[in-house]
């Protein structure tokens, strides 16, 4: 039977092949899958099931876990043994691994309900006495941060909600004070306190609407800062400093729902565009007994200006703020002092091309608002800039301009981790040698001395680390090309492994039987003099007196470096084992450890110096005896999307084959901090926009094009895949074009849509780019 029934799907495939021949169909969006026995399936071969439907390949995680105190221990979750489906919060010891039950499932049960609040992210009180469970999310943007907060006592051993009497997952960003006898909230842009004792609310601003945001952010300050968390306590608990956005001004970007309901609807989004003013941004102070708003009196235009970070400086009453020009080249650092009511700029930072808040590295593997560190004293702090040409790390004083460099010599540092006063030690990840990996080092906060590098030697790869408050212990993640991610809970500043955290170990074996091709490490020099790094995925038979076709991977713009020592796509791997070479470099302007010109050259050339970049060196590699030059494929997702479109319409000689995902084709249509951080206003050089747009040159396509965007995505609008279709169809030149509806920049928001994507992108380079040596 078993036998007659895949014969019988074999007929109707191939009834549909011939009905939609028949009737002169071309399949753009419907591509059926290549017809294949289901006994024939080899267990050593990656399929497009296995890796996005199957979820065979799961690996393992750990968390989300938080040190407690200074890191001498630690909480997690893990699954419950009394109650289904819900996790035990359990304390570690971090120097003997002793464990302990801290709070069991069972005790965040609410009353009147039958199962336990699902954990998405908690925290505790200084003092360790309270918990505070984050619950019940929605996304805002790109990630969950509003929801319901309740807060279990360990002492009373009682559970209960915060803010009752707002809105349903409303709340954002709870906090206890530091001496968790109050706790402060957002709720539909309005700051709120509540008291811990008396549960009494009490709002602390009133003039919160849609346009008019406290204690958060618009969407670009998001996006681009990484700013979503609003407030902040003071050390004393008296106090809460605030950012006020204005966003009245900022236009509405309307995305539009076809199929949710029968008429469609508009989703409206604050997005200022290249050329719009950004929303006028103030940052104030509460103070909690009077309730009096103090708001502090930056100069300069508020709409002519960020202020993308703002701290309070250890125990003390004053503020330090960052505020920048509307270019982001001029970085203006401020004290308030709340007692004096003194404002005073102690240290400005200033580039020609632009001043980074945040320094893009693969290895911090997320992004989020960073204070500066200041020591003990109050008085000094550690500053990064690359003002001499290299990422370096300053102790600089604001009382003076004595600093001193503490990492010196030609390299970069990748990022910092914090201070260890009592031993005087500073700890930072580089790769002074490799800038394809990272590692652990430490140098003397008293600037003698060379660094020293921690990671050991067999942990050759990307290494990143959380390093607990008090240093003695860190969570240490490694990967490299050959070997999946691992995390060990290490010792320092003697770095030993403690205990084994994530091990990986099936997902291991699982691939250990699979036949996956060699990843192999090279650099290419290009005609301009320039190095590339770069890596390719070999097919598992490759032959070297054959000639193969290759897919390029590519991103290419200031906020990602592709080609890095860890582990890689499966999907990459997948087609590697069908035939293909798969290549990704990293051009000048991506963020690798080249130096300050290396990174920064791409300033008002994005779209022309990468792309220039990543065909020379094409040409070079095509070169090699193992290429076959007329089988070149490229693809890239957003910024890689759009270097996919700049090379196909730039050097259609070279590129055969593209697939751009989420692309921006016109420079114009992006959010104005992050293109004009690296392309400079249009009011004043709008030629390096046009200059730099894929849709300028999109009358030179002369191979295959398809273009794939999210029809609700908020980040690169779908006007911009709109706008090129009409570019294209000017020209009469042919493509295909595959809109997700409802789904965002990462396209995941409708069920099937990623191996639906993923498999079109297969079919087609497939399709158009024949696999294997010849």
């Amino acid at each position: 039977m078993e036998i007659v029934k895949n014969l019988d799907n074999t007929i109707i495939n191939i009834m549909k092949h011939l009905i939609y021949l028949l009737l002169g169909f071309q399949i753009v969006f419907l591509n059926l899958p290549p017809l294949q026995a289901q006994e024939d399936v080899d267990s050593t071969k990656l399929t497009l099931d296995r890796i996005f439907a199957s979820g065979e390949f799961r690996q393992e995680r750990f968390g989300p876990y938080k040190w407690l105190g200074d890191g001498d221990f630690y909480t997690t979750l893990e699954k419950s043994d009394s109650i289904e489906k819900a996790r035990d919060i359990i304390k570690y010891s971090s120097k003997s691994g002793e464990r302990t039950i801290l709070v069991e499932a069972w005790k965040l049960i609410p009353e009147g309900k039958e199962k336990p609040l699902k954990i998405s992210n908690y925290s505790w009180s200084n003092d360790l006495s309270k918990l505070l469970i984050f619950t019940n999310t929605e996304r805002v943007w790109r990630s969950h941060t509003r929801g319901d907060y309740w807060v279990y006592d360990l002492n009373k051993e009682e559970l209960y909600q915060l803010g009752e009497d707002l809105p349903e997952s409303s709340l954002m960003f709870a906090k206890f004070t530091p001496n968790a006898k109050k706790i402060a909230y957002v709720s539909k842009h309005n700051l709120y306190m509540q008291d811990l004792e008396t549960m009494e609310v009490t709002q602390l601003t009133f003039d919160g609407t849609d346009e008019i945001i406290n204690g958060t952010f618009d969407w670009v300050y998001e996006e681009e800062f990484s700013c979503r968390d609003g407030f902040r306590w003071n050390e004393n608990g008296d106090h809460i400093a605030f950012w006020q956005l204005d966003a009245s001004d900022i236009k509405n970007f309307l995305m539009i729902n076809n199929t949710d309901s029968i008429y469609s609807y508009t989703i409206p989004v604050q997005y200022p565009k290249v050329g719009e003013p950004p929303s006028a941004t103030k940052v104030g102070f509460v103070n909690i007994k009077t309730k009096k708003i103090t708001w502090i009196e930056l100069p300069g235009d508020p709409m002519q200006h960020y202020i993308p970070r703002m701290q309070w400086v250890g125990k003390s009453d004053r503020l330090l703020i960052q505020q920048m020009n509307r270019k982001q080249n001029e970085n203006r650092l401020w004290f308030y002092d709340l007692t004096t009511g003194e404002l005073n700029n102690f240290y400005t930072e200033r580039e020609d091309t632009w001043v980074d808040i945040d320094h893009p590295d693969v290895a911090q593997g997320h992004w989020g608002m960073t204070d500066i560190a200041f020591l003990s004293n109050e008085r000094d702090f550690i500053w990064m800039t690359e003002n001499d040409g290299w990422r370096h790390l300053y102790k600089k004083s604001f009382m003076s301009d004595n600093e001193i460099c503490l990492t010196k010599g030609d390299y970069d540092v990748a990022s910092f981790y914090g201070i260890d006063e009592k031993k005087g030690y500073v700890y930072f990840n580089t790769s002074p040698d490799n800038s394809t990996q990272r590692y652990l080092y430490r140098v003397n906060l008293d600037g003698t001395g060379k660094m020293t590098r921690l990671t050991p030697d067999f942990k050759s790869g990307i290494n990143r680390y959380d390093i607990a408050p008090g240093k003695k212990y860190a969570v240490a993640s490694h990967s490299n090309h050959q070997n999946p991610r691992t995390v060990d809970l290490i010792t320092l500043p003697k770095y030993k492994v403690v205990k084994s955290l994530v091990e990986n170990k099936a997902y291991k074996e699982k691939m250990a039987t699979l036949d996956l091709g060699q990843t192999e490490f090279f650099t290419v020099k290009t005609e301009d003099g320039i190095e590339m790094d770069g890596y390719m995925i070999k097919p598992p038979d490759f032959n070297p007196t054959k000639k193969y076709p290759v897919l390029f991977d590519l991103y290419g713009e200031p906020w990602g470096q592709t080609a890095t020592d860890t582990w890689g796509s499966l999907w990459h791997h997948m087609l590697a084992q069908n035939g293909y070479i798969i290549m990704t470099m990293d051009n000048r302007g991506t963020p690798c450890l080249k130096g300050a010109e290396w990174r920064k050259s791409i300033y008002q050339k994005v779209g022309m110096i990468n792309s220039h970049d990543q065909a020379m060196a094409t040409k070079e590699i095509i070169k090699w005896d193992f290429i076959d030059a007329d089988r070149i494929a490229v693809w890239g997702w957003s910024g890689g999307g759009s270097m996919t479109l700049n090379l196909m319409f730039r050097y259609p000689e070279i590129y055969s084959t593209g697939m751009a995902v989420a692309a921006v084709s016109d420079l114009h249509y992006y959010d104005n901090i992050y293109q004009e951080r690296y392309t400079g206003l249009p009011q004043e050089n709008d030629s390096v926009y046009i200059k730099g747009s894929p849709i300028t040159y999109a009358k030179n396509l002369e191979g295959n094009l398809l273009i794939i965007h999210g029809a609700a995505d908020d980040n690169v609008h779908y006007q911009n895949a709109e706008a090129l279709i009409l570019e294209l169809i000017k020209h009469n030149k042919q493509f295909q074009v595959m809109p997700y509806p409802n789904c965002g920049h990462s396209i995941y928001e409708i069920k099937g849509a990623r191996l639906h994507l993923f498999t079109l992108l297969t079919n087609y380079l497939m399709e158009h780019i024949e696999a294997g040596g010849k």
